[in-house]
């Protein structure tokens, strides 16, 4: 059986700003994307702005309505934070080389290999919860378990600065009383459809029929139902450190083949909208590269990768970029089953701005800020784009929050 772990650093864009000015850490501290870009929302807070009602997504004015005039808003420093991870995955490195960046602030570690050089799965966990606190001043939490959905939840459980064990003896105690949306690949969308089923905890989930879940979720219900039974074998599988935030992408395969440039352009647009907003999301101001990938019906696989006019998080932007190279690498000889957009090379530090300004993209800004917020409000289906609603089943989906796709094309039951 294998030993799992998932470490999760803390508050991190938080904890670092204050590890970078210790006289940060007795007030409500809140990380946030660029201002001066209109997307100032609240990447990260400490426990004092967490207590005060901060929520990650808050709009910087609304936690500062929360937190009263100590709030102290820092602007994320991407490249400082990555130094950071850095340091704490060389100490992961010590113990495993299997390494898997999920974010980047959290990793999991298949320690299988090391127990008899450094002890059971939980001695390790806490060599490397001491470890971090110790060397690098950032407090970690850890779960650990004999897969990667259960080692997830562990580290979700207590926190800060703590380790949590799921065994097969005992998940059945710790991991089923739990809230289903607590449950990893769970999206908001997803919980909504549980929840009106009577599926409220994971154990409910764990013990529905499946084939009811397929019928509800397609074959993600499947995957879900494994989940839950503690069913999940797929590897860890190492990445470097560099590509926790290399790239925001989603990909989408819908219900039918698509036989029209008309269709593709209506896909990639729904796309485009959702890694442009996750783009905002993120605070990692623009991106300056897209990929498309287009899958034939044949299953072959065709992807192109340029660079846009001008860096942009702006859905218009990235799925015209996307549908000029799919365009230039789709040869049409077969209808597209499923698409996919994908942007990197992401612009961390200040931009340089036009002489006399950019009235295109002061006006693209202040309509990406208004629609973020009907979304945030009233969910992402309150208002999209016209060319998506040309078919209302594709037009209807929510790719953002319900498409999410694991990263393995398979699962050992």
């Amino acid at each position: 059986m294998r030993t799992i772990l998932h470490s999760d650093l803390n508050h991190f864009y938080a904890s670092a700003e204050c590890l970078k000015d210790p006289s940060l850490r007795e007030k409500p501290v809140v990380v946030i994307g660029a201002k001066e870009a209109r997307h100032g929302v609240v990447l990260a807070k400490n426990p004092i702005a967490k207590q005060a009602g901060v929520q990650t997504g808050d709009v910087y004015w609304e936690a500062r309505q929360k937190c009263g005039k100590s709030l102290v808003e820092i602007t994320a420093d991407f490249p400082y934070y990555l130094r950071l991870s850095k340091e704490v995955r060389k100490i992961y490195g010590e113990y495993t080389d299997r390494i898997e960046s999920y974010g980047i602030d959290e990793c999991w570690l298949d320690v299988t290999e090391s127990l008899n050089l450094f002890g059971d799965g939980v001695t390790i966990a806490e060599k490397i919860r001491e470890r971090v606190k110790r060397e690098t001043g950032l407090t970690v939490s850890v779960g650990v378990s004999w897969n990667k959905i259960f080692a997830k939840l562990g580290s979700d459980m207590k926190k800060p600065d703590a380790v949590t064990e799921i065994t097969p003896e005992n998940y059945r105690t710790v991991v089923w009383r739990l809230p289903v949306g607590d449950l990893l690949y769970v999206g908001k969308a997803t919980k909504r459809k549980l929840n009106r089923a009577g599926i409220r905890t994971i154990g409910d989930l764990a013990q529905s029929n499946e084939e009811r879940l397929v019928g509800m979720l397609g074959k993600w219900g499947r995957y879900l139902y494994a989940f839950a039974n503690g069913k999940d074998g797929s590897p860890v599988v190492a990445t470097e450190e560099e590509e926790t935030v290399k790239s925001i992408g989603n990909s989408l395969t819908v219900y039918r083949d698509l036989r029209t440039e008309e269709d593709v352009r209506m896909v990639l647009r729904l796309l485009g909208d959702s890694v442009a907003s996750r783009v905002r999301e993120s605070g990692l101001r623009k991106a300056a590269t897209v990929r498309v990938t287009a899958r034939a019906n044949d299953l072959t696989v065709y992807a192109k990768r340029g660079k846009m006019p001008r860096p942009s998080a702006h859905a218009s932007d990235v799925a015209a970029t996307a549908f000029a190279l799919f365009r230039a690498v789709y040869p049409w000889d077969k209808p597209v089953r499923s698409l996919g957009i994908t942007v990197s090379d992401f612009q961390f530090g200040a931009e340089q701005l036009e002489l006399f300004g950019d009235e295109r993209e002061e006006k693209l800004d202040r309509l990406d800020e208004t629609v973020d917020r009907l979304r945030k409000k009233y969910g992402r289906k309150i208002i999209r784009s016209a060319i998506v609603c040309k078919d209302p089943k594709i037009g209807d989906l929510d790719v953002q929050g319900e498409h999410v796709i694991h990263p393995y094309s398979f699962f050992r039951r």
